[in-house]
């Protein structure tokens, strides 16, 4: 049983979600070939047009997306990045409670009914970053401004 508890939190380290670090280390080659310039604009996120798809890779990390598209000047290959967030919508009245109650002086019942209400909100996915390539390289860089 020790072994486990002591094996469990190696386990939770693992499969922790992508970090620049672990993209650095999974890509070391890539990234050691670098200068120091560069390899700091990677650690801050930033791509340039020039850029390949490794060193894309370790600035912003898996896409959530990729797409191919093929036109007259050649196979494209298209990264987008998005951001998922929950927007607030509104309130709803989802029905009322009934509440009963008993007069102090004439013992008469008196009913209450109170709305119950619950906020509502819905799901938006908005792509941030989409990076183009070509013969593997980045071309094309759109970004939303915000």
């Amino acid at each position: 049983m020790k072994t486990r508890l002591l094996f469990l939190p190696f386990l939770v380290l693992l499969a922790g979600c992508s970090t620049i670090d672990r993209r650095i280390e999974e890509k070391a080659a890539v990234f050691a070939s670098l200068d120091p310039a560069t390899q700091e604009q990677l650690r801050q996120g930033m791509v340039e047009v020039g850029y390949d798809t490794d060193m894309v890779y370790i600035a912003l990390g898996r896409p959530d997306e990729r797409r191919e598209r093929v036109t007259a000047a050649g196979r494209e290959q298209v990264w987008i990045y998005s951001t998922y967030f929950q927007e607030y919508v509104g309130t709803t009245t989802m029905g009322y409670r009934r509440y009963v109650t008993v007069h102090p002086r004439t013992g008469e019942r008196i009913i209450y009914f109170e709305p119950i209400r619950t906020d509502i909100y819905r799901d938006r996915v908005d792509e941030r970053i989409r990076i183009t390539f070509i013969n593997g390289r980045v071309t094309v860089i759109e970004q939303v401004q915000r």
